[in-house]
């Protein structure tokens, strides 16, 4: 992989050129060529210090009087400041003394490759975990989901239906259609969801809902979820009911857009009396700043007490990454406040956390929290 902090898109040319030419000379076309063209800014030197272009790779092939080949070049920045700089290499017309052409092949989303090669690998660990043991298998998960998720994957009732640890805790449950959909819901910071698992409901969710103050069915956006919904309001008591889009599933939808349905429906029980307003030196103001970089980046960003930037790493990483750090006050996140990132803030000295949303708290800390609707920033 090329060495770019993180990167969204392969930018992918080909070119022809009238004379033969080395690897170098193809390098120091693209850079040289495209100097000036967009602005200080869109430098490819600029964007190479700052870690937003990575290194460029090229293949070249050499035939009778001609060279042909392709070039990589790895972009950390967002999709249209990408395709200016295709159109910029695209403007090259010459490598040395020869005539050149240069055309864009394509620009790949490596996160959607990531995607799939993530979901093909699940695959194949499904079908491996299926030769083992129920029970060992279940505690194998839990261990490893709990290492990196606020909330652990579990089960429920004689029939072990899939949930979410908080179900047995908290006063409000999500029900949903199956295992992958619970989840979903625990990467986007839910931990109350419990799957149905099948077209009848089960007994334990009829018993569950009569212990509950509020229920939440939360289904997909197609024809078995409008059978499925049938089924339940035939069973149980639902408060509200929210589908996925249309023709979407629970389980493909982004953390985003799982908050999104659900924000308008969802109590935030963590504004305690000891979160009191964020009123430190202008720190407001610089989480305005800091929202417009990480927004929609699942990216977290810390400062030290004089507001400079300590770190940014993937929301994924930053429980361990505090775990590690020193001079810390200040964490804005591109996700959600959870108990496990305000019990780690706790210990580390973080004083002030910044999110989009905040789950269900224990009482006792001493953490300013807020969400950036609640500083009016969205």
């Amino acid at each position: 992989m090329p060495n770019v902090g993180i990167v969204k898109y392969h930018v992918k040319m080909k070119f022809d050129v009238d004379g033969i030419v080395e690897k170098a000379d193809i390098i120091g076309a693209i850079f040289g060529q495209t100097e000036g063209l967009l602005g200080p800014e869109l430098n490819l030197n600029e964007l190479q210090k700052v870690s937003k272009v990575g290194r460029i790779e090229v293949n070249v092939e050499n035939k009778t009087d001609k060279t042909f080949g392709n070039a990589i070049l790895p972009m950390s920045t967002d999709i249209s400041k990408a395709a200016l700089i295709a159109a910029a290499v695209e403007s090259i017309d010459k490598v040395g003394p020869f005539q050149a052409k240069f055309s864009l092949t394509g620009i790949e989303d490596i996160r959607e490759t990531k995607k799939k090669v993530i979901v093909d690998r699940a695959k194949k660990i499904v079908q491996e975990w299926a030769t083992k043991t129920m029970s060992e298998s279940e505690e194998m998960l839990k261990n490893v989901y709990g290492a990196t998720k606020p909330g652990k994957l579990s089960t429920f009732g004689r029939e072990q239906l899939a949930c979410g640890s908080g179900v047995y805790e908290s006063n409000w449950i999500i029900l949903v259609e199956g295992r992958a959909d619970v989840i979903n819901l625990l990467r986007a910071g839910f931990d109350n969801s419990i799957a149905i698992e099948g077209s009848r409901i089960p007994e334990a969710i009829v018993q569950l809902c009569k212990e509950k103050q509020r229920v939440i069915a939360f289904l997909d956006g197609d024809r078995a979820g409008d059978l499925i919904l049938k089924e339940l309001e035939g069973a149980v008591k639902i408060d509200v009911t929210v589908r996925a889009y249309a023709g979407r599933e629970v389980e493909e939808l982004t953390p985003k857009e799982v908050v999104d349905i659900l924000k308008d429906h969802v109590k935030a029980e963590s504004t305690e009396t000891n979160v009191k307003p964020i009123d430190d030196g202008g720190f407001t103001s610089k989480v305005s700043d800091i929202f417009k970089e990480i927004n929609e980046t699942l990216e977290a960003i810390v400062l030290n007490d004089s507001m400079n930037e300590l770190f940014r790493v993937p929301v994924s990483e930053i429980v361990q990454t505090l775990q590690g750090g020193k001079d810390m006050k200040y964490l804005v996140l591109d996700g959600i406040i959870t108990q496990r990132l305000v019990d780690t803030a706790l210990k580390t000295g973080v004083k002030f956390v910044v999110g989009h949303r905040i789950t269900d708290l224990k009482k006792g800390h001493n953490l300013t929290l807020r969400t950036f609707d609640e500083l009016g920033i969205n």
